[in-house]
């Protein structure tokens, strides 16, 4: 998916809503998508930082980055509000 095609996703969607991300070559995986101080600058590279459901309960109370994976907007195939 191109960045226009996320974005218009979430001009549908809420950015912290949970969302399961379908790739081409992995499994899907349900997470919520985070803003980083460096957010605009990935997004116009394709690039989404993504919290999954099983770390986001303790990445709200830490913050903690190392919980985050970031993946290449290229690879998605479909999302959908979880």
């Amino acid at each position: 998916m191109t960045s226009e095609q996320i974005e218009k996703f979430f001009s549908k969607a809420k950015l912290n809503s949970l969302i399961r991300v379908s790739f081409k070559t992995r499994d899907a995986i349900v997470g919520i998508f985070i803003q980083t101080p460096d957010y605009n600058e990935l997004k116009s590279k394709n690039f989404w930082r993504i919290v999954s459901e099983a770390n986001y309960e303790q990445w709200k109370q830490s913050n903690d980055y190392n919980l985050v994976r970031m993946f290449n907007g290229a690879e998605f195939t479909r999302l959908v509000i979880a």
